[in-house]
């Protein structure tokens, strides 16, 4: 629809300006554009030979409005941008930081994304600005935070995302997604919601926090990459993964007695570790000693057997003398340890008076009292 003025310019009726005030009644009124450039023209035909515009006027005009245009290429990148230089609107280089130049416009134009920058965006919980405290506090977000597990259980997860520009994709940055940070905050809630979807919630609660930090990560830089993004997710940190609010007691005595009979089980683990080696080499050292005294035993039959054989074999070669020789071997076995008295009787031995010490081959009687003693004596 024209603009058309109807009394009062853009900005309703009345002399106005474009912050609703009228002009002033007082104070240095701002210069005329024409009586500007009428002192500048009147300028430049001073300096000029001849006092007028002459074709070298006009040349050296152009020679300045040229230089003027071409220094206009000269452009600076801070320590966190990228400058991405476009050449009638397509991408053609990447530029560092630093000084760098480019054809003026409009044949050439920069763009600065700060692509070393890291940004971080949080998920499930938000800063909001705290009158009371004079500062801002984090609030819990619900709707982001509360998720469905494996098992049929809701687990609250916050957590954060730490994501940058490729080197080598800035073009990628630029062109091929409209809201950078809305498509990694949605891309990373999904990621998340995916994940827990396939876990159980023990393992959520207790040690896998990087196994899901890892899982998380690799699927939101596939999913980026498959949209050409050129983003990179350089880490995800779970902040707090706890039950819902309103269950939180119940699942911490879940947790305790999860806690307790692990306890349990390593201290019988302890005592099982200790006792069972004993058992062992004790069964061990039994088996041994029996296996040895086998050995033995089937050795010495053996033996045995062994020696049999060789007498009966002697004894089947001349068994009157082998007779006689067992004979002699067993008499002289049995009667060389004893103590013997040989005589013979003859007249010489007549006198001597066979006798038997029976008070050595009867056991010794218990001593009695002086009186149960008189009367008595050897007989």
């Amino acid at each position: 629809m024209p603009w058309k003025n109807q009394g009062g310019g853009p900005w309703g009726s009345g002399p106005k300006g474009p912050w609703g005030q009228g002009p002033q009644s007082v104070g240095p009124r701002p210069p005329d554009l024409e009586d500007l450039l009428r002192r500048g023209q009147d300028k430049m035909q001073q300096l000029l030979p001849g006092g007028h515009l002459g074709s070298m006027g006009i040349a050296l005009i152009l020679i300045g409005a040229l230089a003027i245009w071409g220094l206009s290429g000269f452009f600076r990148v801070q320590s966190e941008e990228l400058g991405v230089v476009l050449r009638f609107g397509k991408h053609v280089r990447t530029v560092q930081p630093g000084l760098n130049y480019h054809l003026p416009y409009p044949i050439e134009t920069v763009l600065l994304p700060k692509a070393l920058r890291v940004n971080t965006i949080s998920i499930g919980m938000t800063l909001i600005e705290d009158a009371a405290r004079r500062g801002r506090t984090m609030r819990d977000v619900p709707e982001e935070s509360l998720m469905l597990t494996g098992d049929e259980n809701i687990v609250d997860v916050d957590f954060t995302v730490l994501w940058r520009i490729k080197p080598d994709g800035v073009g990628d940055f630029l062109f091929n997604i409209q809201s950078p940070e809305g498509t990694v905050k949605a891309v990373a809630e999904s990621a998340m919601r995916e994940v827990i979807g396939r876990s159980n919630i023990q393992p959520i609660l207790t040690g896998a926090r990087t196994v899901i930090e890892t899982s998380v990560q690799e699927l939101m830089q596939k999913v980026l990459d498959s949209y050409g993004s050129g983003v990179l997710i350089t880490q995800v940190q779970m902040q707090k993964v706890d039950p819902p609010a309103q269950v939180i007691e119940a699942f911490r005595d879940v947790q305790a007695a999860r806690a307790d009979l692990e306890r349990l089980q390593n201290e019988a683990r302890t005592y099982a570790n200790r006792v069972l080696p004993d058992a062992r080499g004790r069964a061990a050292q039994i088996l041994q000693t029996a296996e040895g005294y086998k050995e033995q035993a089937v050795a010495e039959a053996k033996g045995q057997s062994a020696r049999f054989t060789k007498v009966y074999e002697e004894y089947a070669k001349a068994k009157d003398v082998t007779r006689q020789r067992i004979y002699l071997e067993t008499m002289e076995r049995i009667l060389g340890p004893s103590q013997k008295l040989i005589f013979d009787g003859g007249s010489s031995g007549s006198n001597v008076l066979p006798y038997l010490p029976l008070s050595e081959l009867s056991p010794p009687r218990p001593a009695q009292s002086a009186g149960g003693q008189q009367g008595g004596g050897a007989r």
